[in-house]
């Protein structure tokens, strides 16, 4: 095994509540086009929403669909775009090494609401219980229902890593890589939070829930008037594969995972730890090999809310001083908080910047808070830029742990 051996992106599959394919997604995102909008929830009535609107059957069938779960459809559906974008036929492949990894905030919620609203029609009489509540409720359900739907029979499970999923799902497949545990990682992160009636009155409970009469609008990062959180559902699946043998293949290559690291504030349950945050950022870099200065795009994780936002800003300022040729946007701002998909969709949001060269806005930032203000922090257009070669991916969640994910422009 080599635990310093290099290992690269080669194919990536989502669905965003603006986009159900990397290009898609890139094109609104430098388009400034919103996905939120608004939706009936149980018990909430009308909520802001990032709603996907993939085809569920485009990769499974009516009976499998019934019997999974919305979070397992939507990693299937990410799973299949990913293979397809790395061009890799499955037929030529030695399953037993292919490895499934995904990140989750909270698995198993929305059955259970679901089920309990229907035995409560009938007098809560469990014989009406669904006999697919435990396989779908089961911690591993979304990187399970991949690996028996395209029979892949390397490990798998979820990591349950809060609102730093995304990010922790692809730091497991570079590790399982480097350890000669599969040759193939399918991994990132996936989230059905907004069909959780739970998620939107927690939030709300917490006076954390955003509003805004334009639901495109209504997600404002580092804004005076931002005032919480766009609950959002999402998918973003990447295949990893060592280098050697994607070059192997002559695999398309999107970009090299250089540098990573995790945490703990060991702090609050809810606000970040800038010394903690900012301690992530630094050990990511320097397991990159490289100098703060050297990062190009700085992927936050700002959710809008205040003390968040504030918070990570001054992190950033730890690490980054006076932000001399690094840039800054957030993704959030165009499709809400997507809970464990967040982190891997706002890299992959990113991940165009190394062929077109422009750094994507953070929009709805009419009145930046002073708090939050950054040199070179991209608000409201896209920013062209000479040259991208490292990208910084920051992810952050609750009970205090951070992720941080280094990529670098792969040239050879």
């Amino acid at each position: 095994m080599d635990y310093t051996e290099r290992v690269v992106i080669t194919g990536v599959g989502l669905t965003a509540p603006n986009g159900d394919s990397l290009e898609a997604f890139r094109r609104n995102l430098l388009g400034g086009v919103s996905g939120i909008t608004t939706i009936e929830t149980r018990f909430m009535g009308r909520v802001l929403a990032g709603v996907c609107r993939f085809d569920e059957l485009k990769c499974q069938s009516k009976k499998d669909r019934r019997r999974g779960t919305r979070a397992g459809s939507i990693s299937i559906y990410c799973a299949h775009e990913a293979f397809r974008r790395a061009e890799i036929d499955l037929e030529r492949v030695d399953r037993s090494r292919v490895g499934t990894f995904l990140g989750i905030t909270e698995h198993g919620t929305v059955e259970t609401e679901n089920e309990i609203d229907v035995i409560r029609q009938y007098g809560y009489d469990t014989k009406f219980w669904s006999h697919h509540h435990n396989p779908r409720t089961v911690a591993n359900n979304p990187a399970g229902e991949v690996t028996v739907n395209l029979g892949l029979r390397g490990p798998h499970y979820t990591i349950g890593a809060a609102c730093a999923a995304g990010n922790a799902g692809l730091i497991q497949g570079v590790q399982m890589l480097r350890l000669g545990e599969v040759d193939v990682a399918v991994c990132g992160g996936v989230s059905e939070a907004i069909h959780s009636f739970g998620i939107f009155a927690s939030f709300a409970a917490e006076n954390a829930l955003a509003s805004h009469e334009d639901p495109t609008k209504a997600c404002r990062p580092f804004d005076t008037a931002r005032n919480g959180i766009v609950v959002s559902e999402g998918g973003c699946v990447y295949v990893l594969e060592r280098l050697a043998d994607a070059k192997k293949r002559r695999a398309p290559i999107l970009g090299e995972i250089v540098g990573y690291a995790m945490n703990s504030d060991a702090h609050d349950p809810v606000l970040p730890n800038p010394e903690r945050v900012a301690e992530c950022m630094k050990l990511a870099i320097a397991r990159a090999g490289i100098e703060p200065r050297d990062v190009d795009i700085v992927s936050t994780h700002a959710t809008a809310t205040e003390m968040g936002d504030v918070q990570e800003a001054t992190a950033l300022r730890r690490v980054f001083g006076d932000f001399d040729g690094v840039y800054v946007n957030n993704t959030k701002s165009f499709i809400g908080h997507a809970m464990g998909a967040a982190g891997a969709l706002e890299l992959a949001g990113n991940l165009g910047a190394f062929e077109d060269g422009f750094v994507h806005a953070t929009i709805n930032v009419t009145d930046l808070d002073p708090r939050c203000a950054m040199r070179n922090l991209v608000l409201n257009v896209p920013r062209r830029i000479d040259r991208v070669e490292y990208i910084l991916n920051n992810s952050f969640g609750m009970l205090g742990i951070n992720s941080a994910v280094v990529v670098k422009r792969c040239t050879n």
